[in-house]
């Protein structure tokens, strides 16, 4: 039996996906959602301006399970303009974009244009509205996870990004938790 503990959270936006933050100016960090226990430690990370499923826990084994490369990580992303079927094409077949100062090819992946708008909660920093021009929504589905990867590349084949949000890791989907909200369970079944 273990005595590891696992927990689910909706990050909200402008929070860091850690619990220690050692530079001068103040941040929202996790431990100021929920009463965490020592050791506890985030699977992967959100960036302060992406939002989502983040999954948690003591138990160091787990993470390396759910990071792995057969884990697959799916994201509802708000675009600039409205994507085109040739972009969304680019993205499934990998772009490159920059990592650690060099060109990197992302691997292939899924991604497809959503009709309807996802029912998110208000974020607390407004996007922009109507008078900016459209925006529109993709789904994309990876299983690696390079330092702001989506964003770079919906930025590479000329879509930026302007909400990020992690629906689901492996069988784990964000459901209807709320902007903050935290879950312990049982165990992850990714």
């Amino acid at each position: 039996m273990s005595n590891h503990q696992h927990f689910i959270i909706y990050k909200p936006y402008g929070y860091l996906s850690q619990f220690v933050y050692e530079l001068k100016r103040p941040k929202k960090l996790l431990g100021d959602l929920y009463n965490f226990p020592e050791h506890t430690m985030a699977i992967g990370r959100l960036d302060e301006d992406s939002e989502g499923l983040l999954l948690l826990t003591t138990d160091g084994m787990m993470s390396e399970i759910v990071r792995s490369k057969k884990v697959e990580k799916e994201y509802y992303v708000q675009v600039d303009g409205v994507i085109t079927q040739e972009a969304i094409e680019q993205l499934k077949n990998g772009v490159m974009i920059g990592f650690d100062g060099k060109k990197y090819l992302t691997k292939k992946c899924k991604a497809f244009m959503l009709i309807d708008i996802p029912n998110f909660p208000e974020r607390a920093k407004k996007i922009r509205d109507a008078r900016h021009g459209p925006t529109s929504w993709i789904s994309i589905i990876i299983t690696e996870g390079k330092f702001r990867q989506v964003r770079k590349m919906t930025s590479a084949v000329g879509f930026p990004t302007l909400r990020l949000v992690r629906i689901r890791v492996g069988n784990i989907f964000l459901n209807d938790l709320k902007s903050g909200e935290v879950f312990e369970v049982e165990n992850f079944n990714v």
